[in-house]
């Protein structure tokens, strides 16, 4: 597909995307302005990313750091520096420190361990000019129920203590919450579960003013998602489309 196709149809899904943005927003009365864009952009090319900024988008989502790092580092300095890299996948230690380098946000923090490598990696990538300012988190949640559990993120229990964690850290930012939907739950199962989030993250504003996140709402659930109070949404094959043959 050539350039012009490409992005006369990502400028036709963002479009509809957005529409439905809007239109959720007006249903749950609240400005579109609340809720912020992500779109998903793993498996798919820097191109992309560029036609997106071009497009107005502000901000992407990476969940494969080995895919990630080399596509950031491809884009042109005026695109990343408008644009903010959130990583949104699930993250191993290990990796902590890589990740550092080019993201602007880990919505996916869920362990101590984690925490611990992710404040040793900002500043390492500090100290040596990578980057400029700390790191926004976002705590992963798991929504799941008895054995629906399983979608990746702290349990529900264990979020103060790892909230505390994170805001006692030297180089992290705490801006809330990110949870993924239950899967194999009906519309109803859904609703509850980003009602559950909206909750948690009520709670965690008592004692973390600035954790005003909810991360929540993906191709399939955003209008569930902004019924329940989201501030950021996740969205990738309804702007992008089906992943590449081979991915």
């Amino acid at each position: 597909m050539s350039n012009p196709d490409r992005r006369a149809e990502l400028t036709t899904r963002l479009g509809e995307v957005r529409a439905r943005i809007d239109a959720a927003c007006a249903e749950a009365g609240r400005s579109p302005d609340e809720v912020t864009l992500i779109v998903i952009t793993k498996f798919f090319p820097a191109s992309d990313v560029e036609l997106l900024h071009e497009l107005g988008v502000s901000d992407i989502g990476e969940s494969k750091d080995q895919e990630a790092l080399p596509k950031v580092g491809e884009l042109a300095d005026a695109v990343r520096s408008a644009l903010s890299v959130h990583f949104v996948g699930q993250l191993q230690t290990n990796k902590a420190n890589r990740v550092t380098r080019y993201a602007d946000g880990v919505q996916s923090v869920d362990r101590g361990r984690l925490v611990t490598a992710l404040d040793k990696g900002v500043a390492t990538a500090l100290d040596s000019g990578l980057r400029e300012k700390p790191l926004a988190v976002t705590l992963q949640v798991d929504l799941g129920e008895g054995e629906d559990r399983g979608r990746g993120g702290a349990l529900p229990e264990d979020l103060a203590e790892l909230a505390d964690r994170v805001a006692d850290s030297e180089h992290l930012h705490l801006r809330g919450l990110m949870a993924v939907a239950p899967r194999d739950v009906d519309e109803a199962g859904t609703r509850a579960a980003f009602d559950r989030l909206a909750t948690l993250g009520g709670e965690l504003r008592h004692t973390h003013p600035d954790a005003t996140w909810l991360s929540a709402g993906m191709s399939g659930d955003l209008e569930l998602a902004i019924a329940a109070g989201a501030t950021h949404l996740r969205v990738g094959s309804a702007i992008l489309g089906s992943r590449p043959t081979g991915r």
